[in-house]
Order: C-alpha cells, then structure tokens, then sequence
C-alpha cells in the first residue's frame, strides 16, 4: 500500500518551519491518541502511529533532507519506517509522544490524569537516564565514514536477578499500602485524590529480600564497549542517536539512549563548507605568468592541475567530486583550489637586475589590472598633479 506523504499528514506545506511541524504534531497527537478514543480505538492508533512517525522523520534535520530528496524510498533505503531503525532511531509513537511532551515540560501528573496511562509514568520513573558521548573525528573519517569503539561506563542490567532486584528463588511482594495498584486513593468531602504510592514509589510492589550483587536496584555500574559507525560526510556538530545503548533502568525498566556528539579536527590544509572541500595552494609568479602544472592535495591523494598563462593570485578552479560525499548517498561535493601567487623574497644581485630588466622591456604591459588602476588615478586627478 502507498504511504501518505509526510507532509500531507501533519497538515503542513513543504517548506514548514520546525515550529510549524512541531504545532501541528501537538494539535495532532493529542485528537488521535488513543486513550481520547475509546470508541475507535484502533483507528485512532493508525492516526497516531503515522502522525509520530511524519513527527519524527520530519522533526529531525537528516532525515528531512533525506525524505525531501528521495521520499518514502530514500528513506526505506536507510531502514526507517514504523518499527525500523534509523541510526538507532525508533517510531514507538508512544515513546515519541512522551519525549515531546516531556520537552514542553507537560507535566507527568496532569499527563497520567488527562490520558489515564499510569503505568506509562511508573515506566517512565524507572527507566533508565539518557547518556552524552563525544567523538573526536579527524577530517578524513568524517569525509569517508568510520567505526569507533567507544568506553562507555553506565550502568547495566544486573545478570544474577535478571533486573528485577529480587534475589534469585525469591519474588517482590505486594506493597501492602497501595495493595499493589502504585496509587492510594483519599477521599475529603466532595473531592477524591489519587497520589502515587510513596512506600513502593508506584510500582505496586516491594522487596523484601533484595539481589545480593544489586542490592534491589536490578542494575550494576560496568564499563562497556561500543561500536559506533559513523557515516560519510558527516558534519562538526551533527548528533548520533544510539537507542537503548544509555543506562539500563531500574528492576527492568526500560534502558535510556546514547547521544553522540561530533567533533571535527582542524586539518592543516582543507578546509570545509557543507560539502565543498577549499584548499589554497601557493605558486612563483614565474608560473603564474607562463603557466604550467601544479601538483594538487585532496582527499584522495594528489592530482595534477593545469595553470593557464596569465592567473592572477585569488583565481579558484574547481575539481568536480573530490568533495566531501553527501551523506548517505553515493554523490559526492567538489574542491575549490585558491591560487596564492607567490612574491619572491630574499633576491639575490643578478636576480634584482634580472627583474629590473624585465620591467625596463616593457614588463609592466603584461599587467592590465596595474595599467587600468593608473589610467582611473591620472582620469581623477586631472589637471590637480
């Protein structure tokens, strides 16, 4: 079956501001979420399924710019889509709408009682935090893509009780102040309060004979290695989002997401805008006038690049794909090269008279710019000098 465009589905134009994208989500979300549809549940989860999941392509920069360019198909290419992964992003449209709302500091209490989803809070209190890494690249990983291996110290799911925090034979028992609902219920007058349980914290349970290695927590800290793949053309700046590789949460709670930050080393002889790799590259006046050949630095290793007789300094010529690759995709940008002519220092005796000689044959016609500069100076000053 076709899928909707993404656009069409938030109600917004293709040229929407995040802000825009972001109003129309919220004015969305909350009509299709399926706790405000009782009667047509399962029709209001579709809505809100597709509605996250335009959200999320949509909402992120990348992905947007991937979805413009190629639509549905690019980003099937990419494995994103319901349920897929994208660089370790999922679409739990549940999850999407949380993280939103938690953003706009919507307030769990007001959320748990607008949408009744209180066990959605009791996961959200044990779930574990959200972790920040940065990677320092140099420029040709980033050009080119990578893998790191990264040290990650967190905390991690306690393998002798499996995360439940119960020691191995045993099991949690009824919290016997909420009788394992998570909330006690008090009645004044007219009003009738609800509040989370604070002996069991609103799990609906507690234990009594706690895991021996996590002491009752279902986790332990632990240094772990990951495996990150950076991709091809990435920028300084960019951020990688790595689902369920932060800190495992509490008695089995889901685990956070790690968030990857890039950072790009200078390099001593490109220089970098979007996709366009500039370099400078410095010549004698001598070829600069005659013209000739320059040997070239890229990423790809050095090329040879004709001079024409008669380059001025500041003159760019481009090399068609030796820029840097676009990201997920197989095009790549061009290199501009800036020419530096070179004005000789330290002359030698027979090299100044050398030079004097030229200008006496005349040199000085070979240069228009000088000649056009002294012809605008003796037209202004006219009859003054």
């Amino acid at each position: 079956m076709t899928k909707r465009d993404y656009y069409e589905i938030l109600g917004v134009s293709r040229d929407a501001s995040p802000e825009e994208i972001k109003r129309a989500y919220r004015r969305l979300a909350l009509k299709y979420h399926p706790d405000r549809n009782p009667e047509n549940r399962k029709e209001a989860e579709e809505k809100f399924k597709e509605i996250g999941e335009a959200y999320k392509v949509l909402s992120d920069p990348e992905k947007r710019k991937i979805y413009d360019q190629y639509g549905h198909a690019g980003l099937e290419a990419e494995g994103v889509g319901a349920g897929a992964g994208f660089g370790g992003f999922d679409f739990d449209p549940f999850k999407i709408f949380e993280e939103f709302f938690g953003r706009e500091s919507f307030g769990e209490d007001i959320f748990d009682e607008f949408f009744g989803r209180r066990t959605r809070t009791r996961e959200r209190q044990d779930a574990g935090r959200d972790l920040h890494y940065e990677i320092e690249l140099s420029f040709e990983e980033a050009a080119f893509g990578t893998k790191k291996t990264i040290k990650v110290p967190r905390y991690e799911t306690c393998l002798v009780c499996g995360g439940s925090g119960v020691r191995p034979g045993s099991r949690p028992q009824s919290c016997p102040e909420c009788g394992g609902t998570g909330y006690v219920h008090t009645t004044s007058g007219f009003f009738s309060i609800t509040r989370t349980c604070t002996r069991c914290q609103g799990r609906g349970s507690i234990i009594k004979d706690p895991c021996r290695e996590c002491h009752g927590t279902g986790r332990i800290r632990r240094v772990r290695k990951v495996e990150v793949k950076i991709p091809a053309g990435i920028d300084d700046g960019a951020h990688l989002r790595l689902a369920g590789e932060g800190e495992a949460g509490l008695r089995g709670g889901r685990a956070g997401d790690l968030y990857l930050q890039i950072r790009i080393k200078p390099h001593p002889i490109f220089k970098r805008e979007e996709n366009t790799v500039i370099c400078e590259v410095p010549i004698s006046f001598v070829k600069a006038a005659l013209g000739g050949e320059v040997s070239v630095p890229t990423l790809d290793g050095p090329v040879k690049m004709k001079i024409p007789p008669g380059t001025q300094t500041n003159k760019i010529f481009r090399l068609r794909g030796k820029g840097i690759p676009y990201l997920h995709s197989n095009a790549r940008g061009d290199q501009l090269v800036r020419i530096i002519v070179e004005t000789p220092v330290n002359l030698t005796s027979e090299q100044k008279q050398l030079l004097k000689r030229f200008e006496e044959l005349g040199g000085g016609n070979g240069q228009p710019r000088v000649r056009e500069f002294l012809d605008k100076v003796k037209r202004i000053f006219k009859g003054k000098v």
